[in-house]
């Protein structure tokens, strides 16, 4: 029997990060680790509902509850965040270096863990081309983009410890 997983598709990870790239503009710089954090809450939405939220953060705890439904998808059912995390590491550093042969990322800030966007006309064209998102990916993607995408990735509040998809102890 053949299953498919997106999640360890390389061509709908390019696709998958495509679109979060595209929410930002040329000379935009991200962390690699951020960007791979997202992309497993597109691929796992209802995971979202386990981020831990600090308690002044209600506004995030809304919009989590009421754009993103804790639907109990027997397909996205999984014991264990950080292994799957792992699994899809290659994948998406794959997609990375395949996104930066097109010359829509700097190769050079790969090697510093870094994503800076140098062609967003690319960017865009390529993007364009796709169909539309379903609406619950379009509201995860909105919601890692501008939310959390305000909040630190190191440190005992940030994302790595809340997600807890990335070892965050040591982070300085």
């Amino acid at each position: 029997m053949i299953v498919y997983n997106q999640a360890l598709d390389l061509y709908h990870t390019i696709f998958r990060l495509l679109h979060f790239l595209n929410k930002f503009e040329n000379k935009s710089v991200i962390e690699i680790e951020r960007i791979r954090i997202w992309d497993f809450y597109l691929l796992f939405p209802s995971k979202i509902h386990e981020i831990r939220l600090k308690q002044g953060e209600s506004d995030i705890r809304k919009l989590r509850k009421q754009f993103i439904k804790d639907s109990k998808n027997p397909y996205e059912k999984i014991s264990e965040n950080r292994k799957i995390f792992e699994k899809i590491k290659p994948y998406q550093l794959a997609a990375f270096n395949c996104i930066a042969s097109y010359g829509i990322i700097d190769k050079s800030f790969l090697n510093q863990q870094r994503i800076s966007i140098i062609n967003k006309e690319i960017l865009t064209e390529f993007v364009n081309n796709f169909e539309d998102l379903p609406a619950k990916e379009k509201n995860v993607i909105a919601l890692m983009t501008s939310l959390f995408n305000q909040i630190s990735l190191f440190g005992t509040d940030g994302l790595k410890s809340r997600t807890n998809l990335l070892e965050s102890k040591y982070d300085a």
